[in-house]
């Protein structure tokens, strides 16, 4: 059985290829978190050995050792990314700024869903 269900994801307002849509790009939204993380620590290493920090323990934990799916899955199901049908999915209020304008870059609330 799957943790969480898809009636816990989508408390039976969804469907799911809802569902599926908003978690792919939500796991999208989280890659490329990773991916900007894991630059900004390449770059702040000075080459010094003794000295700078190893890369991964720079990047966020959740980002470095959890699959992108299975983080936007946990996501939707605590409310940091929440499904809108007009644009695919949003984020709520609590999550951080960084998110907030990655997530309006990727789907702007006043533009119109094609499907």
């Amino acid at each position: 059985m799957l943790h969480p269900t898809i009636e816990e994801l989508t408390h039976g307002k969804f469907n799911r290829y809802e569902l599926a849509l908003a978690t792919a790009k939500c796991a999208r939204l989280v890659t490329d978190e990773y991916v900007r993380q894991h630059e900004e620590a390449e770059k702040s290493n000075t080459g010094n050995k003794e000295t700078d920090k190893p890369i991964n323990t720079m990047i966020d934990r959740e980002l470095r050792d959890e699959k992108a799916v299975h983080v936007a899955v946990n996501r939707l199901r605590d409310g940091i990314y929440v499904i809108d049908p007009e644009a695919g999915y949003r984020t709520s209020e609590p999550v951080a700024e960084k998110e907030a304008a990655a997530t309006e870059e990727a789907t702007p609330a006043n533009e119109e869903s094609d499907l």
